[in-house]
Protein backbone atom coordinates (compact mmCIF):
# COMPACT_ATOMS: atom_id res chain seq x y z
CA UNK A 1 0.00 0.00 0.00
CA UNK A 2 1.22 3.37 -0.89
CA UNK A 3 2.08 6.27 1.15
CA UNK A 4 1.03 10.06 0.69
CA UNK A 5 3.97 12.16 1.00
CA UNK A 6 1.81 15.61 2.46
CA UNK A 7 3.13 18.72 1.55
CA UNK A 8 1.10 20.65 3.49
CA UNK A 9 2.15 19.06 6.49
CA UNK A 10 5.81 19.57 5.86
CA UNK A 11 5.54 22.65 4.78
CA UNK A 12 4.02 23.62 8.03
CA UNK A 13 6.88 22.18 9.74
CA UNK A 14 8.90 24.36 7.97
CA UNK A 15 7.36 27.28 8.37
CA UNK A 16 6.90 26.68 11.43
CA UNK A 17 10.24 26.38 12.53
CA UNK A 18 11.45 29.69 10.48
CA UNK A 19 8.13 31.84 12.43
CA UNK A 20 9.90 30.76 15.86
CA UNK A 21 13.60 31.53 14.62
CA UNK A 22 11.45 34.90 13.12
CA UNK A 23 9.90 35.34 17.10
CA UNK A 24 13.59 35.31 18.50
CA UNK A 25 14.65 37.72 15.54
CA UNK A 26 12.55 40.33 16.75
CA UNK A 27 13.34 40.25 20.48
CA UNK A 28 17.08 41.36 19.23
CA UNK A 29 15.42 44.14 17.23
CA UNK A 30 15.69 42.51 13.42
CA UNK A 31 12.90 42.47 11.10
CA UNK A 32 13.37 39.73 8.01
CA UNK A 33 11.86 41.77 4.97
CA UNK A 34 11.02 40.11 1.09
CA UNK A 35 10.85 42.65 -1.46
CA UNK A 36 8.16 40.76 -4.30
CA UNK A 37 7.84 42.58 -7.87
CA UNK A 38 4.51 41.70 -10.12
CA UNK A 39 4.68 42.30 -14.01
CA UNK A 40 1.53 42.89 -15.25
CA UNK A 41 -1.48 40.60 -14.33
CA UNK A 42 -0.83 37.08 -15.32
CA UNK A 43 -3.65 35.42 -12.93
CA UNK A 44 -1.53 32.38 -12.28
CA UNK A 45 1.47 34.61 -11.12
CA UNK A 46 -1.22 36.76 -8.74
CA UNK A 47 -2.21 34.01 -6.85
CA UNK A 48 1.45 32.91 -6.02
CA UNK A 49 2.01 36.22 -4.88
CA UNK A 50 -0.96 36.57 -3.17
CA UNK A 51 0.19 32.83 -1.29
CA UNK A 52 3.54 34.25 -0.76
CA UNK A 53 2.44 37.49 0.84
CA UNK A 54 0.37 35.06 3.14
CA UNK A 55 3.26 32.92 3.95
CA UNK A 56 5.12 35.90 5.03
CA UNK A 57 2.67 36.97 7.68
CA UNK A 58 2.39 33.69 9.13
CA UNK A 59 6.25 33.49 9.82
CA UNK A 60 6.27 37.19 11.04
CA UNK A 61 7.96 38.57 7.71
CA UNK A 62 7.67 41.91 6.30
CA UNK A 63 6.19 41.83 2.78
CA UNK A 64 6.71 44.65 0.24
CA UNK A 65 4.92 44.19 -3.02
CA UNK A 66 5.84 46.09 -6.03
CA UNK A 67 3.18 45.77 -8.76
CA UNK A 68 3.92 46.96 -12.21
CA UNK A 69 1.62 47.55 -14.98
CA UNK A 70 2.20 45.21 -18.17
CA UNK A 71 3.79 48.01 -20.20
CA UNK A 72 6.21 48.69 -17.64
CA UNK A 73 10.10 48.94 -19.48
CA UNK A 74 13.41 47.05 -18.94
CA UNK A 75 15.00 50.34 -17.90
CA UNK A 76 12.27 50.71 -14.94
CA UNK A 77 12.12 47.40 -13.48
CA UNK A 78 16.05 47.27 -13.92
CA UNK A 79 15.89 50.53 -11.62
CA UNK A 80 13.73 49.41 -9.30
CA UNK A 81 15.96 46.02 -8.87
CA UNK A 82 19.01 48.39 -7.98
CA UNK A 83 17.04 50.56 -5.74
CA UNK A 84 16.15 47.44 -3.78
CA UNK A 85 19.52 45.97 -3.81
CA UNK A 86 20.64 49.07 -2.75
CA UNK A 87 18.13 49.26 0.35
CA UNK A 88 19.48 47.69 3.72
CA UNK A 89 16.40 46.78 5.08
CA UNK A 90 15.30 44.58 2.40
CA UNK A 91 16.59 41.13 2.92
CA UNK A 92 15.01 38.68 0.01
CA UNK A 93 13.96 40.13 -3.83
CA UNK A 94 11.75 38.25 -6.44
CA UNK A 95 10.86 39.01 -8.79
CA UNK A 96 7.78 36.83 -9.93
CA UNK A 97 8.08 35.03 -13.72
CA UNK A 98 6.97 35.08 -16.57
CA UNK A 99 7.35 38.95 -17.05
CA UNK A 100 5.42 39.96 -20.15
CA UNK A 101 7.06 39.03 -23.31
CA UNK A 102 8.98 42.41 -24.15
CA UNK A 103 11.25 42.28 -20.87
CA UNK A 104 14.46 40.31 -20.35
CA UNK A 105 14.40 37.74 -17.92
CA UNK A 106 17.92 36.41 -17.70
CA UNK A 107 18.88 40.09 -17.15
CA UNK A 108 16.27 40.48 -14.02
CA UNK A 109 17.63 37.49 -12.55
CA UNK A 110 21.12 38.55 -13.17
CA UNK A 111 20.71 42.30 -11.82
CA UNK A 112 19.07 41.12 -8.25
CA UNK A 113 21.94 40.80 -5.74
CA UNK A 114 23.33 37.02 -5.32
CA UNK A 115 22.80 37.97 -1.32
CA UNK A 116 19.49 38.85 -2.09
CA UNK A 117 18.82 36.17 -4.74
CA UNK A 118 16.17 33.90 -2.69
CA UNK A 119 15.08 32.48 -5.25
CA UNK A 120 18.73 30.32 -6.13
CA UNK A 121 18.28 31.55 -10.25
CA UNK A 122 21.24 34.14 -10.17
CA UNK A 123 24.70 32.64 -11.95
CA UNK A 124 26.19 32.65 -9.08
CA UNK A 125 24.10 30.55 -6.75
CA UNK A 126 23.58 28.56 -9.34
CA UNK A 127 27.23 27.62 -9.53
CA UNK A 128 27.67 27.01 -6.03
CA UNK A 129 25.17 25.15 -6.04
CA UNK A 130 26.77 22.77 -8.74
CA UNK A 131 29.78 22.71 -6.40
CA UNK A 132 27.98 21.88 -3.04
CA UNK A 133 28.80 25.01 -1.23
CA UNK A 134 25.54 27.22 -1.15
CA UNK A 135 23.82 29.75 0.99
CA UNK A 136 20.55 29.32 -1.24
CA UNK A 137 18.65 26.37 -2.97
CA UNK A 138 16.01 26.84 -5.34
CA UNK A 139 12.86 26.59 -3.70
CA UNK A 140 10.69 23.51 -5.76
CA UNK A 141 14.23 21.30 -5.62
CA UNK A 142 15.13 22.19 -2.04
CA UNK A 143 11.09 21.35 -1.21
CA UNK A 144 11.56 17.96 -2.93
CA UNK A 145 14.62 17.54 -0.36
CA UNK A 146 13.18 18.58 2.73
CA UNK A 147 10.23 16.14 1.69
CA UNK A 148 12.07 13.25 1.37
CA UNK A 149 14.18 14.14 4.72
CA UNK A 150 11.13 14.54 6.64
CA UNK A 151 9.47 10.73 5.14
CA UNK A 152 13.18 9.46 6.21
CA UNK A 153 13.28 8.48 2.42
CA UNK A 154 17.05 7.71 2.37
CA UNK A 155 18.18 8.68 -1.07
CA UNK A 156 22.20 7.01 -0.58
CA UNK A 157 22.65 4.73 -3.49
CA UNK A 158 19.50 5.33 -4.77
CA UNK A 159 18.54 5.09 -8.48
CA UNK A 160 17.19 8.79 -9.20
CA UNK A 161 15.55 9.83 -12.36
CA UNK A 162 14.25 13.26 -13.44
CA UNK A 163 12.17 13.76 -16.04
CA UNK A 164 12.67 17.03 -17.30
CA UNK A 165 16.17 19.34 -17.69
CA UNK A 166 14.69 23.12 -16.74
CA UNK A 167 16.76 25.86 -14.77
CA UNK A 168 14.58 26.05 -12.34
CA UNK A 169 13.46 22.52 -11.15
CA UNK A 170 15.11 19.64 -13.12
CA UNK A 171 18.95 20.23 -13.70
CA UNK A 172 19.41 22.02 -9.92
CA UNK A 173 16.78 18.80 -8.97
CA UNK A 174 19.79 16.23 -10.34
CA UNK A 175 22.69 18.01 -8.26
CA UNK A 176 20.74 18.19 -4.94
CA UNK A 177 20.32 14.43 -5.32
CA UNK A 178 23.68 14.13 -6.42
CA UNK A 179 24.57 15.86 -3.35
CA UNK A 180 22.87 12.75 -1.21
CA UNK A 181 24.84 10.47 -2.69
CA UNK A 182 22.02 9.40 -5.57
CA UNK A 183 23.39 7.74 -8.95
CA UNK A 184 21.28 10.68 -10.93
CA UNK A 185 20.15 10.69 -14.60
CA UNK A 186 18.45 13.34 -16.24
CA UNK A 187 15.87 12.83 -18.95
CA UNK A 188 13.77 15.13 -21.30
CA UNK A 189 12.06 15.03 -24.23
CA UNK A 190 14.81 13.95 -26.91
CA UNK A 191 15.49 10.92 -24.34
CA UNK A 192 15.41 8.02 -26.19
CA UNK A 193 13.19 4.48 -24.95
CA UNK A 194 12.35 6.83 -21.98
CA UNK A 195 10.35 4.10 -19.86
CA UNK A 196 13.18 2.04 -19.82
CA UNK A 197 15.05 4.31 -17.93
CA UNK A 198 12.04 5.39 -15.59
CA UNK A 199 11.29 1.84 -14.78
CA UNK A 200 14.76 1.82 -12.92
CA UNK A 201 14.16 4.70 -11.11
CA UNK A 202 13.55 3.45 -7.44
CA UNK A 203 13.13 8.13 -7.20
CA UNK A 204 11.19 9.20 -10.21
CA UNK A 205 10.70 13.29 -10.35
CA UNK A 206 8.69 14.20 -12.92
CA UNK A 207 9.25 17.98 -13.79
CA UNK A 208 8.33 18.23 -17.41
CA UNK A 209 4.78 20.20 -17.70
CA UNK A 210 2.92 17.97 -19.42
CA UNK A 211 -0.76 16.35 -17.95
CA UNK A 212 -0.91 13.00 -16.52
CA UNK A 213 2.21 12.17 -18.88
CA UNK A 214 4.08 9.62 -16.85
CA UNK A 215 2.06 6.40 -16.88
CA UNK A 216 1.76 2.98 -14.57
CA UNK A 217 3.89 1.83 -17.18
CA UNK A 218 6.31 3.49 -16.51
CA UNK A 219 6.81 3.55 -12.98
CA UNK A 220 8.95 0.29 -10.88
CA UNK A 221 6.81 -1.63 -8.10
CA UNK A 222 7.78 0.11 -4.83
CA UNK A 223 9.40 3.53 -6.68
CA UNK A 224 9.28 6.66 -4.53
CA UNK A 225 7.21 9.10 -7.36
CA UNK A 226 7.75 12.97 -7.15
CA UNK A 227 5.23 14.86 -8.93
CA UNK A 228 6.48 18.48 -9.47
CA UNK A 229 4.08 19.28 -12.42
CA UNK A 230 0.83 21.60 -12.11
CA UNK A 231 -1.38 21.56 -15.03
CA UNK A 232 -4.92 21.31 -16.04
CA UNK A 233 -6.87 18.39 -17.26
CA UNK A 234 -9.51 18.02 -20.12
CA UNK A 235 -11.84 18.81 -17.30
CA UNK A 236 -10.01 21.85 -16.49
CA UNK A 237 -9.40 20.02 -13.08
CA UNK A 238 -5.70 20.59 -11.36
CA UNK A 239 -3.33 17.51 -11.50
CA UNK A 240 0.04 16.97 -12.25
CA UNK A 241 3.18 15.62 -14.48
CA UNK A 242 1.43 11.87 -13.29
CA UNK A 243 -1.46 10.12 -13.51
CA UNK A 244 -1.88 9.65 -9.89
CA UNK A 245 -5.03 6.95 -9.94
CA UNK A 246 -2.62 4.70 -12.15
CA UNK A 247 0.07 5.07 -10.97
CA UNK A 248 -0.08 5.40 -7.06
CA UNK A 249 -0.77 1.40 -6.41
CA UNK A 250 2.71 1.22 -7.73
CA UNK A 251 4.45 2.90 -5.40
CA UNK A 252 5.87 3.31 -1.69
CA UNK A 253 5.41 6.96 -1.47
CA UNK A 254 3.63 9.64 -3.73
CA UNK A 255 2.93 12.83 -3.94
CA UNK A 256 -0.47 13.95 -5.04
CA UNK A 257 -1.29 17.54 -7.08
CA UNK A 258 -2.49 19.51 -5.39
CA UNK A 259 -1.37 19.30 -1.72
CA UNK A 260 2.31 17.63 -2.37
CA UNK A 261 5.16 19.97 -3.56
CA UNK A 262 3.24 22.93 -4.03
CA UNK A 263 2.89 24.49 -0.61
CA UNK A 264 7.14 23.50 0.03
CA UNK A 265 8.35 26.02 -2.82
CA UNK A 266 6.89 28.68 -0.29
CA UNK A 267 8.32 27.54 2.71
CA UNK A 268 11.42 26.92 0.88
CA UNK A 269 11.30 30.73 0.11
CA UNK A 270 10.36 31.78 3.48
CA UNK A 271 13.78 29.44 5.18
CA UNK A 272 16.15 30.82 2.07
CA UNK A 273 14.63 34.61 2.99
CA UNK A 274 15.49 33.93 6.86
CA UNK A 275 19.09 32.78 5.89
CA UNK A 276 19.58 36.16 3.38
CA UNK A 277 18.83 38.22 6.88
CA UNK A 278 21.11 36.34 9.21
CA UNK A 279 24.00 36.24 6.42
CA UNK A 280 23.84 39.71 5.74
CA UNK A 281 23.55 40.77 9.62
CA UNK A 282 26.17 38.23 10.47
CA UNK A 283 23.97 36.60 12.83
Amino acid sequence: MYKIIDGKLVSQSVKDSVKAEVEVLKEKGVEVTLAVIIVGDDPASRVYVNNKKKACEYVGFRSLEYALPAQTSQEELMALVDELNAREDVNGILCQLPLPKHLDEKAVIEAISPKKDVDAFHAVNVGQIMIGDYDFLPCTPAGVMEMLSYYDIDVTGKNCVVIGRSNIVGKPMAMLLLHKNGTVTITHSRTVDLKNVTNKADILVAAIGKAKFVGEDMVKDGAVVIDVGMNRDENGKLCGDVDFDAVAPKCSYITPVPGGVGPMTIAVLMKNTLKACKLQKNL
